[in-house]
């Protein structure tokens, strides 16, 4: 991609409307090579950004999913030790070092994208960085820095081409400096009401034009309340499309009551919403 205009034009070919500031960033971490560190509250599209962009690309996509607990062995790579066993018992591994060969090195994601032979490099997605603990942002720094993964056993293995890396984060907690330091970022924003109407009217063709503009007129009054967890795209998509799928083309108090469980995730927030629906639009 020569420019931001046309990372734009690009994601928007695979229905993805991106905003000046991350089509920079996209540029620049494409450009000089630098995973981006993607931040934002749940449902603004982040981690949809690192999907498009890969179809945008035509490149292969990875996806590490982030937990507490995560290890380096279900991250990185991992020895296949019931082959190893085996060999063991047949009598096939001459010594150690036969049995830790690339024959029983297991690639997941992170290994797998250095090792990517294909005519692209491939967009790696780690996604939800903040849920995995903070020891396992330590086992990412080579690769951030490197595109490289070492194997005690074999060296190191480094990428010929770097994969396009994409951490997202949701900022439950704070981020190991030494990992920011070795990408670049961008904080996604909820969109503006026109944009998030445009996001919903590719996302849901079916759904009338009343019905979107009622919907994000009521979503953007809805994240003003003080709630658990405030509707994203995700839901407020997840909510017309529901809607549509009722035949309503446009919002009425009776519907919005009967589908809150499309934008309202906990029993306080289904509450909160409920009792700012207007009654006047009662049918």
């Amino acid at each position: 991609m020569k420019n931001p205009e046309e990372v734009v034009q690009r994601l928007d070919a695979v229905d993805y409307l991106a905003d000046e500031g991350l089509a920079m960033a996209v540029f620049l971490a494409l450009r000089l090579g630098k995973p981006l560190l993607l931040e934002g509250e749940p449902g603004v599209g982040k981690t949809a950004a690192a999907k498009a962009l890969a179809q945008a690309l035509d490149t292969p996509f990875l996806r590490l999913q982030c937990y507490e607990g995560l290890t380096a062995g279900e991250a990185l790579y991992e020895w296949n030790y019931q082959r190893q066993l085996l060999h063991i018992r047949l009598g096939l591994a001459s010594d150690d070092a036969s049995l830790f060969s690339e024959d029983f090195l297991l690639e997941r994601p992170i290994l797998r994208a250095v090792r990517h032979d294909g005519p692209t490099p491939p967009v790696l997605l780690i996604d939800e960085i903040d849920r995995a603990d903070d020891e396992f942002e330590a086992l990412l720094f080579e690769f951030l820095g490197e595109a490289a993964v070492t194997v005690p056993e074999l060296g190191t293995f480094a990428a010929t081409r770097p994969p396009i890396v994409v951490l997202t984060s949701n900022r439950s907690r704070d981020l190991h400096d030494a990992l920011r330091r070795r990408c670049l970022y961008h904080w996604i924003d909820f969109p503006p009401p026109a944009q998030v109407a445009a996001i919903v009217r590719r996302a849901v063709p079916e759904a009338s034009a009343p019905l979107i503009r009622d919907t994000t007129e009521f979503i953007g009054r809805v994240r003003t309340l003080d709630l658990d967890k405030a509707p994203g795209l995700a839901e407020t998509i997840d909510w017309v499309s529901a809607l549509a799928a009722l035949g309503a083309t446009e919002l009425v108090a009776g519907d919005t009551l009967r589908t809150l469980g499309t934008i309202a995730k906990t029993p306080d927030d289904r509450l909160t919403i409920a009792a700012a629906v207007p009654q006047e639009s009662s049918p």
